[in-house]
């Protein structure tokens, strides 16, 4: 009796965390996917902390912390009816930098799924410090 309450409690959390990707806009490619996207001209948006980073951080991605997505809008504003896939080390800040770069309108977005951690592991083009 009691494993069928954890299975329920445990797919109600799963369906929770996919209603709460899909309210925010997470919408998603793979690492490959948006490395393509990147060379074709879409914005890669690093939504990381500085540190982060500077750690390591896909070529051409331009930074901007979720923290301060909001406010530094203008800076991204060109590529607001443009593709942008935002990234961030696992996939879950940039699933919230999505829903806030659609709520201001931009049309294209998409999460990256797997993050930095999936662009590592793929083996893609990467700048180190």
């Amino acid at each position: 009796m009691n494993s069928k309450i954890v299975i329920g409690v445990l797919i109600a959390a799963v369906a929770l965390a996919f209603f709460f990707l899909k309210s925010q806009g997470a919408e998603g490619v793979d690492v490959k996917q948006a490395q393509l996207m990147s060379q074709q001209g879409a914005l890669l948006l690093d939504v990381r902390e500085p540190d982060e980073y500077a750690a390591v951080h896909a070529v051409n991605a331009k930074l901007i912390p979720l923290g301060e997505v909001g406010a530094r809008l203008k800076e991204v504003e060109a590529y607001k009816d443009k593709p942008v896939a935002v990234i961030c080390r696992s996939g879950r800040r940039s699933a919230q930098a999505v829903g806030i770069l659609k709520d201001a309108g931009f049309t294209q977005v998409v999460n990256v799924q797997g993050g930095t951690s999936a662009w590592v592991k793929a083996g893609l083009e990467t700048i180190k410090q």
